[in-house]
């Protein structure tokens, strides 16, 4: 899992949380340290991102890098600052879930067991 966010307490935060409900978990602190890391083609099952950070919606760069690798991580994308415009432009390139800030939690693992489960049964499916 890859953790992307400016602000370091809310990345920390997160960090400790996934790391307590098992996921090996990397941290960046902007979208270029994100990029960096992406350009190494590392196997990620999840990307959590901050959507404004150096700039507004930059965090919409991690997701379309993320689209890249050859086994797409589940991409998440948190946000206090949400607007019809972005949240449509993440609709359509299919992120796979939108999150408020401050982010409840309990939602967000839920959702992502959600969707790491759906990706496997997928996964499986494909195989048989």
């Amino acid at each position: 899992m890859l953790i992307v966010d400016d602000e370091t307490n809310v990345a920390r935060t997160l960090s400790m949380v996934f790391e307590r409900e098992g996921f090996q978990v990397q941290t960046a602190y902007s979208c270029a340290e994100a990029l960096k890391i992406l350009d190494n083609k590392p196997a990620l099952d999840v990307i959590i991102t901050d959507l404004n950070m150096e700039r507004e919606d930059i965090g919409l760069e991690v997701a379309r890098a993320a689209q890249q690798l050859s086994k797409r991580p589940i991409v998440v994308i948190c946000t206090g600052y949400a607007n019809t415009s972005n949240a449509q432009e993440a609709l359509d390139m299919q992120v796979d879930y939108l999150a408020t800030k401050p982010a409840d939690l309990p939602e967000l693992l839920t959702a992502l067991n959600r969707l790491l489960a759906l990706r496997t049964a997928r996964e499986r499916g494909a195989t048989q």
